[in-house]
C-alpha cells in the first residue's frame, strides 16, 4: 500500500481496526491506546481522521479519554446478575448512570408453536410480544424480545415503556417465583448489529430467560448485548460442609 492509497484510509476504516482489535481482545479493559501520533504513523492517515475514530468509540462507551492521560479500552459493564433477575433500570441507576428505552413495538398476537411451549400455553394462544431497546447514557446496551403471559399482567399495553420496564411491570403483577436462563454466545444480525451499533457479524450474549410466578409462565424474554463492551457476572457462597463439584 502507497502513501497516497494510505492517505486516503476513511475514518471508519481506522475505527473498525481499533473495535476489532478490542473485539479480539488485544486491547484489554484498562489498556492505555497508543497516542494519536502513534496512531497516525500506524494507519498512515490524517490526525484528523483518528480524532473522528476515537471520538466516536468514545461515543459507543468502547474507549475512555482522559484528559492529559490519553485513551483508554472501557471497562466492561457488568449487565444482569446471573444468579438474580433484576431491573435493567435499577441496575444502571445504581452505577449512577441514565437509562433510556426506545420503544420498537407493543403488541397482542398469536403464540407461535415455539413460543406457546415455552410459556406452557396452547398454540395461537393470544401473548403480548416487546421489542425495546435499552440504552445506557445513550449507549446501546441491551435489545429486549419478551412475550408475556396476558393472565399476570393484563395492562401491560396501557403502559409507558419510556417510563417503567416490562421487567418492573411483571415484578408489580407477578411476583418471582421460579427463573431460569441461559447465556450463549451469537453472532449479530444485520439489524441487530444496527440496533446495538455494533459491526454486523459482531459477537452478542444472549441471554435466554423464563420467569415463573406461582407455577405459571409469566414471560420469556431474549435479551442481547454487544459482547465486546458488556460482561454477565455472578457470586454466590457455598456452606462450609458443601463439596465442590
Amino acid at each position: 500500500m502507497n502513501a497516497r492509497r494510505k492517505r486516503s484510509l476513511s475514518y471508519e476504516t481506522v475505527k473498525t481496526s481499533i473495535q476489532q482489535r478490542i473485539a479480539d481482545g488485544g486491547w484489554q479493559p484498562g489498556v492505555r491506546l497508543p497516542s494519536e501520533r502513534e496512531l497516525v504513523q500506524e494507519f498512515g492517515c490524517a490526525r484528523m481522521t483518528v480524532h473522528r475514530a476515537l471520538r466516536e468509540l468514545e461515543a459507543e462507551g468502547l474507549i475512555e479519554r482522559r484528559q492529559g492521560s490519553g485513551s483508554y479500552v472501557a471497562e466492561l459493564h457488568p449487565i444482569s446478575n446471573l444468579l438474580q433477575v433484576r431491573d435493567i433500570h435499577d441496575e444502571i441507576a445504581e452505577r449512577g448512570h441514565q437509562h433510556t428505552t426506545r420503544v420498537f413495538s407493543v403488541t397482542r398476537e398469536k403464540a407461535a408453536a415455539d413460543v406457546a411451549t415455552a410459556m406452557r400455553l396452547r398454540k395461537g394462544s393470544s401473548v403480548y410480544h416487546c421489542r425495546l431497546l435499552h440504552l445506557e447514557n445513550g449507549v446501546p446496551i441491551q435489545l429486549e424480545d419478551r412475550h408475556v403471559n396476558p393472565a399476570l399482567a393484563p395492562d401491560l399495553l396501557a403502559r409507558d415503556f419510556t417510563t417503567v420496564t416490562p421487567s418492573a411491570v411483571l415484578f408489580e403483577h407477578a411476583p418471582l417465583t421460579e427463573a431460569e436462563q441461559v447465556v450463549e454466545a451469537v453472532i449479530a444480525t444485520p439489524e441487530q448489529a444496527k440496533l446495538l451499533d455494533v459491526l454486523p457479524g459482531s459477537a452478542l450474549l444472549m441471554v435466554s430467560r423464563r420467569t415463573v410466578s406461582q407455577g405459571a409462565v409469566a414471560s420469556i424474554a431474549r435479551l442481547y448485548h454487544p459482547g465486546a463492551r458488556y460482561r454477565l457476572i455472578g457470586s454466590f457462597s457455598v456452606p462450609p460442609t458443601a463439596k465442590h463439584a
